[in-house]
């Protein structure tokens, strides 16, 4: 990400937004978009009064990456949000900002997240992910719900499935989010949503191919975003979340394979590629690599 705002002058929000640098900068993203957008910006911001204390500078670089993202931070949407944490702001995705990106990149046919209710699961292949559904037709909605399943078809055929029970997923709150241990935040608050981007996120970051705002998504999730590249993840401080650190690792070898100069050099990092479009980054590299023998 490069439009992270940065400035030593001690401000307000309404200050900081009014700072002609920060104005620019905005401008340079939105376009003629970037007033009406800073004005939301402190219109969410005042509207809490735990946001209106957060650091400003945090509440600004949570929305620049919301709009490098081109995402709306009014939470009625549920595409991105700003959240207050312990005096800063985070910048968090919702389910359906992940939907947006993935449907942007122009690779996928269909993309979805939904709940599970009782009854409803036909069948399950654990091994491969596959699941056959019967819906309840009727009083769905007064039935219990028993999990949260995500699906994606990308054009080239590629289909992936993943389920985790209502269980499960209460369990990786607790493991990744203080605020949920303590009783308040987005997982209590709104549970069937970040059910639905937990499983939805954890299946994109391990078997989707993903741009670089799906990555940007991915890593700026969650986090207090202090400057370039620089992730806070205060509310799951004891442990990185293992699909930050596949995206992570997915990056240095995409960036290791592109600035090999040499065969034996590039063949450094092939035990560690496990999926399909950065074998195919590296069977390209290693060829022209070969040809200038």
């Amino acid at each position: 990400m490069t439009n992270v705002i940065a400035t030593t002058e001690k401000l307000d929000l309404k200050g900081y937004l009014n700072n002609s640098h920060v104005k620019k900068r905005f401008e340079d993203v939105l376009g003629k978009k970037a007033q009406g957008y800073l004005i939301s910006v402190l219109s969410i911001a005042n509207s809490s009064e735990m946001l209106s204390k957060a650091d400003p500078a945090t509440v600004v670089n949570a929305a620049m990456t919301a709009a490098t993202l081109d995402l709306p931070i009014n939470q009625n949407l549920g595409f991105a949000y700003i959240i207050p944490y312990r005096g800063a702001a985070q910048f968090q995705m919702g389910y359906k900002g992940f939907i947006q990106l993935a449907m942007r990149s122009g690779q996928f046919k269909t993309i979805n997240t939904a709940d599970i209710k009782e009854g409803e699961i036909k069948s399950h292949d654990r091994l491969s992910g596959e699941m056959e559904f019967e819906w309840l037709k009727e009083k769905r909605e007064e039935a219990k719900t028993v999990g949260y399943v995500a699906y994606f078809k990308l054009l080239n055929g590629f289909e992936k499935t993943s389920y985790m029970t209502a269980e499960e997923l209460k369990k990786h709150g607790v493991k990744f989010s203080q605020t949920m241990k303590k009783g308040f935040g987005m997982w209590v608050d709104d549970f069937d949503a970040m059910a639905k981007k937990t499983v939805l996120k954890l299946l994109l970051s391990k078997y989707a191919p993903l741009t670089t705002q799906m990555q940007t998504a991915q890593l700026a999730d969650q986090a207090i975003i202090k400057g370039e590249d620089d992730y806070e993840y205060v509310d799951n401080k004891k442990e990185l979340p293992a699909e930050i650190a596949e995206t992570k690792e997915r990056e240095r070898i995409v960036n290791h394979i592109n600035e090999s100069k040499t065969v034996g050099e590039l063949l450094q990092c092939e035990e560690y590629i496990v999926d399909k479009e950065t074998r195919e980054m590296f069977d390209e590299k290693k060829k022209e690599l070969e040809g200038k023998k």
